[in-house]
């Protein structure tokens, strides 16, 4: 499945996030990932990422697609990390 993760985190623990979501997925801005995962990952990703985040203060939005080629990318001004594996 292809997933789009986004986060708003907590400066003192947005660099150990980062670090966590880049092992898994690509990193396309600030605080967006995107890529394909298996089910399995993405359980392993969310559950290493609840050990980081602080539930009260945070904020996680994961978007799941079926297929990359179900949604379309725009970007407007600079794509700040392209890659092949884009939407």
């Amino acid at each position: 499945m292809y997933v789009i993760l986004v986060y708003d985190i907590r400066e003192d623990r947005v660099v150990r996030a980062c670090k966590l979501c880049r092992r898994y997925l690509n990193w396309v801005q600030n605080s967006v990932f995107e890529g394909e995962l298996t089910e399995a990952k993405l359980a392993r990703l969310k559950s290493e990422l609840s050990k980081i985040i602080n539930k009260e203060y945070d904020s996680v939005l994961i978007y799941r697609l079926r297929d990359q080629k179900l949604a379309a990318k725009e970007v407007m001004g600079v794509e700040r990390s392209p890659t092949d594996n884009i939407l």
